[in-house]
């Protein structure tokens, strides 16, 4: 079942493919008549939950974990478990401020549907008409992508386009301006690739059709008409609360905050950081066709289309049993196992984030997770749990453990490993390799000699890395970012007469642009 998942892992694309929709697409269940959640249900499952998900969080050690539930436009269950930050005292609450990571997404396309129903742009409008300096693909069909393209992820572009440029500190702008020269093949509007920059792209150019930057846009035109004081899009402003999530990871000593992650690069995509009282608020509208307090925040049809399919985001593995998983506009589109419509999505930074959404619109019903760890399955368990318990009376899978697998497998490295021969060659003499090299896409990058080694610089302001001798010509460095995992290979290669004339850099090279040319 787990087999048909590409590897798409930063930024939790994986997630994004709609993990709840594939744990029970082709179940029996799927083919069974919808059930209703009566009140004794919903209360029964109210009740089992604050002790399943505490238990979870513990059995983790997950350090801290927020809960909002909604139910016919009322905030039902609100409830924080754990600390902000581990080994010290501040505990979570309701109004604790967590990233969202790719939860972002949804919260970002119901932005963009507000200006839709208010006439600024369309969901069709090509991306530069505001935008021009993102051109994404070859001239004839640059002009054509529009939003609903980038907001549904088949834009052509490759999985996960320009990440690589944030880890080394380009800006929004810089990555948007270099999207152009990124391979799209014959994938406009035929494949489905999870890609935070193209994502951010739409957004960025409906802001600018608004006339406001993004991060203003999204606080005045959703945010402060649904009373969310505990929300921002800005990484500075979350910085400046006391009251907010630290990031964690695992160590062999237990969960320590290690990192910090500034996505205001791709802020709409996931740089999105609130409470779980604030997204209990943005549930409800969700859940009341763009009203809130009976008062209409954005037009209901405009906000609907976000929920409608777009695109295939996985294909069936046998179309005679099973479902195809689906993508609308910053939402998965699926089934619960009772055959109600599921909308979904989760959000995940390796270096200390995971949460996750899901809705169950005929049922006016959904609960978000939030939590301040690398991700291992604990938002998605809690509340796919809950969903089995409020629709079926019974939890239909013990789902942590099935999805803590998972998480591991997605921790592996998805660049080639550094293999050192037995025997390893000399290297050239460290000045053979020093220079100035550059590419189109990253733009310069610098071999230095420091002392008796060499070292690598990259980034608009050059972030500085150790090259270790491999064998020959190949020398490795650890990256350092969100997609980062072990050492990479750094490769030179000579040209005619011998002059060192190109290096190639591994982690770089995902998309064939990690060839750098000497000047």
């Amino acid at each position: 079942m787990l087999s048909c998942f590409p590897r798409l892992l930063v930024g939790a694309a994986w997630l994004a493919m709609g993990l709840a929709t594939v744990l029970s697409v082709g179940s029996a269940r799927a083919a069974e008549p919808a059930k209703r959640v009566s009140p004794e249900a919903l209360a029964a499952a109210l009740t089992r939950l604050d002790g399943l998900a505490g238990s979870m969080q513990r059995s983790t050690g997950v350090p801290g974990m927020a809960i909002a539930v909604v139910h016919n436009d009322q905030l039902v269950f609100l409830r924080g478990y754990g600390v902000r930050t581990a080994g010290q005292a501040g505990v979570i609450d309701p109004d604790t401020m967590f990233q969202l990571a790719s939860l972002s997404k949804p919260v970002a396309s119901t932005v963009v549907a507000a200006l839709v129903g208010d006439g600024v742009v369309g969901w069709d409008d090509p991306v530069q008409r505001s935008l021009p300096e993102a051109r994404i693909g070859p001239a004839g069909t640059a002009p054509d992508v529009t939003l609903r393209d980038l907001l549904s992820h088949r834009s052509g572009l490759p999985d996960h386009a320009g990440d690589d440029l944030e880890d080394l500190g380009f800006d929004r702008s810089a990555i948007l301006s270099r999207l152009r020269f990124l391979p799209t093949a014959n994938r406009f509007r035929a494949a489905y690739a999870y890609t935070n920059f193209g994502f951010t792209a739409a957004a960025a150019a409906a802001a600018r059709a608004s006339g406001n930057a993004w991060e203003v846009l999204s606080r005045e035109r959703l945010y402060k008409p649904l009373g969310m004081t505990r929300t921002t899009s800005s990484h500075a402003a979350l910085i400046a609360e006391p009251n907010r999530a630290r990031l964690h990871v695992p160590t062999p000593q237990g969960w320590v905050a290690s990192f910090d992650r500034d996505a205001d690069a791709e802020s709409p995509a996931g740089g999105v950081s609130a409470s779980a009282r604030d997204m209990g608020s943005w549930l409800r509208l969700q859940l009341n066709s763009g009203r809130f307090e009976a008062k209409p925040v954005l037009q209901a049809a405009a906000l609907a289309e976000t929920h409608r399919p777009q695109v295939i985001s996985i294909p069936p593995v046998d179309p005679a049993t099973d479902a195809a998983s689906l993508y609308g506009l910053g939402w998965n589109v699926g089934r619960h196992g009772a055959g109600l419509v599921q909308l979904s999505h989760s959000g995940a930074f390796f270096l200390g984030a995971a949460t996750a959404v899901y809705l169950l619109p005929a049922e006016r019903l959904g609960i978000v997770v939030l939590t301040n760890g690398q991700p291992v399955g604990l938002p998605e368990a809690v509340a796919l749990s809950f969903l089995d318990l409020a629709v079926e009376g019974e939890v239909g899978r013990d789902y942590l453990p099935l999805l803590q697998g998972v998480f591991k497998g997605m921790l592996e490295q998805d660049y080639p490993a550094v293999v050192a021969p037995a025997v390893a060659e000399p290297s050239l003499p460290l000045e053979r390799y020093v220079g100035r090299y550059a590419n189109d896409y990253f733009g310069p990058l610098e071999i230095r000699r420091r002392g008796d080694a060499l070292e690598l610089l990259i980034g608009p302001a050059p972030q500085r890395f150790a090259l270790t001798p491999v064998s020959g010509n190949t020398f490795s460095y650890q990256p350092r970012g969100e997609n980062a995992f072990g050492p990479a290979a750094v490769s030179f290669e000579a040209g005619a007469g011998g002059t060192l004339t190109r290096v190639r850099v591994g982690n770089l090279d995902r998309n064939g642009l990690g060839l750098f040319t000497r000047r």
